[in-house]
């Protein structure tokens, strides 16, 4: 069985994308969770088995290329399905009184804890992940009605780029990936 070592570019690429054009694609559909690892046996769509071995710390992205063959037509690529993310914007925090900023802060923290919910704090923001219906963590955040916290929904592909692999397990490890 052949090894994929190395990834050969992105579909998201223009030059790629005219290639692809012209090939008959095997998608491989991975969760977060096996996204992350650097060893792993997939099966494409096509049925066809897909082992892989990356550096340490490689992290595939959706739209990765394993394999292309051009003179036979054929590519594979890495499909993500990940979760969406509840992303709450902290900045608003740091403009308040520090006894009232804390105090926001630890209520935010249980009302997530409460749930069980994984979450990520990153820069002037908590990332959590759509672990339950999205109309249960809107009801969660409305019934605490944090004063002047806002928060929206986004990809989970969205939000990636900008986490560390360790966080990026901690958001999707624990998800089905939506």
């Amino acid at each position: 069985m052949e090894v994929y070592k190395k990834i050969l570019g992105n579909q998201s690429d223009a030059a790629w994308a005219e290639r692809l054009a012209h090939c008959s694609i095997d998608y491989i559909e991975l969760d977060q969770w096996n996204a992350q690892k650097s060893r792993l046996l997939a099966i494409g769509a096509s049925g066809k088995p897909y082992a892989m071995a990356f550096d340490r710390g490689h992290r595939l992205h959706d739209g990765d290329i394993i394999a292309y063959d051009r003179a036979g037509g054929r590519a594979a690529v890495v499909r993500l399905k990940l979760s969406e993310v509840m992303i709450i914007d902290l900045a608003t925090l740091f403009r308040r009184p520090p006894t009232e900023a804390i105090a926001t802060a630890i209520e935010l923290g249980h009302a997530i804890g409460n749930q069980h919910w994984p979450a990520v704090v990153k820069n002037e923001r908590l990332y959590v992940p759509l672990a339950v219906d999205k109309k249960v963590m809107l009801s969660v955040m409305r019934t605490y009605n944090f004063d002047g916290i806002a928060f929206a929904f986004r990809p989970g592909g969205e939000v990636v780029p900008y986490l560390s692999p360790s966080e990026v397990r901690t958001l999707f490890g624990g998800t089905s990936g939506g």
